[in-house]
């Protein structure tokens, strides 16, 4: 990969980021001294410079840079709680004894377990969820609950999600049974437990709807200043930076 810094005031960067383009950059940023722009290689490097020549043109080498190796690094095993050891598809880490494996792609949908609110959710899972119990994961995203909820030993597990193409992505990555839908749609009193990992504003609109669909509920997705006031006995639990869940 190589740059190449233009000199220039920033009245001008908006007009030369344009005529970059054409020229085949790959990409542009601004420094103190002017534009720094990036090329694939320095195949045109004499006709860009010839087009950019009263800019002061100056080429130099840049160190390849390994996105997808450092996207990876961002997406460690991690041991969750007390049962459960996360990791990426490629992760080759051996799960720890007494350990259950939980394999998510992060970025397929909303809901990677690298996330606080998501670790909460697993956490309190692993004290509500017994074998055989019935689970319910709305707003699933990428359903990487509804599969703790599976490794955990429920017995019928369901989710649903507003996103139809979370809803798919779930569906075909963890072979669960989801609807493209609300809680509204689902009775009453048919579920042991439920969780939702959304937004404050949503969270408060279901929990009365929750309360009456599960007998054990787990809200997570906020920070503690904006949880949500709920019309059933909760308890708060704190993660790091702010995010929290409450329980009940």
């Amino acid at each position: 990969m190589f740059s190449l810094l233009l000199k220039c005031g920033p009245g001008e960067m908006e007009r030369l980021s344009e005529e970059i383009w054409l020229l085949g950059a790959d990409g542009a940023v601004e420094e103190a001294e002017g534009l720094r722009v990036f090329f694939g290689d320095d195949s045109r490097a004499g006709e860009v410079t010839s087009k950019l020549v009263s800019y002061s043109p100056v080429w130099q080498a840049e160190a390849e840079i390994d996105y997808e190796g450092r996207a990876r690094e961002s997406f460690p095993a991690l041991e969750i709680g007390s049962k459960f050891f996360l990791v990426p598809p490629w992760s080759e880490a051996a799960t720890p004894e007494g350990r259950l494996r939980l394999v998510v792609e992060p970025g397929m949908a909303c809901g990677t377990g690298w996330h606080p609110c998501t670790q909460l959710c697993l956490k309190a899972m692993e004290e509500l969820v017994s074998p055989g119990a019935s689970f319910l994961d709305v707003g699933c995203g990428s359903g990487i609950l509804s599969e703790a909820a599976r490794l955990l030993g429920a017995g019928r597990i369901a989710a649903c999600d507003v996103d139809e193409e979370a809803a798919g992505i779930a569906r075909e990555k963890f072979g669960i049974d989801v609807f493209v839908g609300t809680i509204e749609a689902v009775k009453e009193g048919s579920f042991d437990v439920l969780a939702a990992n959304i937004s404050a504003e949503v969270a408060g609109a279901i929990a009365g709807r929750a309360v009456r669909v599960a007998r054990a509920v787990i809200l997570s997705g906020f920070e503690e200043w904006e949880a949500p006031m709920l019309p059933f006995e909760a308890k708060l639990r704190r993660g790091v930076e702010g995010w929290c869940a409450v329980v009940g």
